[in-house]
């Protein structure tokens, strides 16, 4: 039985906790199978915990930034790539909910249904605009939780003008590479590739990549795609950094007494709190950035640049946070993390696919970097970057 250390201090994120044994029994499923069990799937479902950022008035909670944390650390807690798959869905399908037309919207989540949505807004197809919408084309990689999903949410660069616009798909207009996720690590997520040859898109259907204006739903929408990916991937990392802890504390626990044994050992003391010490700062550095944001967002007020590059460090630093805690308790896990018996090899490795994710990659420091210097006071974030061009 695991017993997470992580907070849970609203009813949805009650019932995530309440989860926890579910998809942790999943985990083993999910990695050898390459996609959740329907068990699984379903058990996300009936729980809400795809309509988490659905807005209120389509039958969703429209969960806050701070409390949205709670949900995701829980669910990765858990199990890596339930965690990733629930995170990504909830990303795709709140926004459709509430940057989507309201015919789209009427017929994705209309009697109450919830729609489950996945796929990647970040490599680009073309879409050519013709009467009623557009043809939208392209191949597409890392199509997250698309194995469990009805809708694609994909991105496409609109011809002969450049704009960049998310479309909401049926899955059987798209060619599903069903065999093709061959990865070491987050296997379970299914994020398999998939191409779409001029399929006849609604205009209804689209909205504009980097809005920041809801035609449905409240202010959480007003931080944009973007701004909610952030919170993703911030709790994603805090969910999984620990229970790596903790399975490594009950492993320590388990061979106190043993000569020899970790337990005893004053350099490994040492080193497991500074790990701790630092895993847990770095948690801190998460909170504070988003309930800074979370207060402006809530108080209806645009959030600054410098906020921006607070709540985009506060990830790249919880995900390096994350590596280091991954090493140490693969190093500190002797034979033990090896075993695929042991939840710690599976998760080490899922560690180090998530870890890899472009929003906590080299060129958000970069960016980051350059704004806190004030060397572009003109600039401001778009997607994972910053420019000059107007905030839309």
């Amino acid at each position: 039985m695991i017993d997470t250390t992580l907070d849970a201090t609203t009813p949805l994120a009650e019932r995530a906790k309440a989860l926890i044994p579910v998809l942790d029994a999943g985990g083993t499923y999910a990695d050898l199978n390459g996609r959740l069990s329907h068990d699984v799937v379903d058990a996300l479902d009936r729980a809400g915990l795809f309509k988490m950022w659905v807005p209120e008035s389509l039958g969703g909670s429209e969960l806050s930034p701070r409390a949205s944390l709670e949900v995701f650390a829980l669910t990765a807690y858990a199990d890596p790539s339930a965690g990733w798959v629930q995170m990504a869905a909830s990303l795709a399908i709140g926004t459709a909910g509430s940057y989507l037309g309201d015919t789209a919207v009427k017929e994705l989540f209309g009697s109450g249904r919830c729609p489950v949505i996945a796929g990647q807004g970040t490599a680009p197809g073309v879409a050519t605009p013709v009467e009623g919408g557009y043809l939208l084309t392209g191949s597409w990689s890392f199509g997250s939780g698309l194995k469990h999903s009805d809708h694609i949410h994909t991105l496409g660069i609109v011809a002969g003008t450049g704009e960049p616009r998310i479309f909401v798909v049926p899955v059987e207009q798209a060619d599903l590479k069903m065999d093709n996720w061959d990865v070491m690590d987050l296997r379970g997520t299914g994020s398999i590739d998939y191409t779409i040859t001029d399929a006849f898109v609604p205009e209804d259907y689209t909205h504009f990549a980097f809005t920041r204006e809801p035609l449905h739903g409240g202010a959480l929408y007003h931080l944009g795609i973007i701004g909610l990916a952030v919170v993703c991937h911030s709790a994603w990392a805090t969910g999984v950094g620990r229970r790596l802890l903790d399975e490594l504390t009950q492993l320590v626990r388990s061979k106190s007494g043993r000569p020899g044994s970790l337990a005893q050992s004053d350099a490994f003391r040492t080193d497991f709190a500074k790990t701790e010490a630092r895993f847990r700062a770095a948690v801190a550095l998460v909170d504070a950035a988003w309930t800074d944001v979370e207060a402006s967002v809530l108080a209806g007020r645009q959030i600054t640049v410098r906020q921006d590059t607070l709540i985009r460090i506060a990830l790249g630093n919880i995900t390096d946070a994350l590596a280091n805690v991954a090493n140490f308790v693969y190093l500190s896990g002797g034979t033990t993390a090896l075993r695929k018996s042991s939840p710690i090899e599976r998760i080490v490795r899922d560690v180090h696919a998530g870890t890899q994710h472009i929003t906590s990659g080299p060129g958000m420091w970069r960016a980051a970097g350059e704004e806190l210097l004030g060397a572009s006071p003109d600039k401001h974030w778009v997607l994972l970057d910053l420019v000059e061009a107007p905030r839309t």
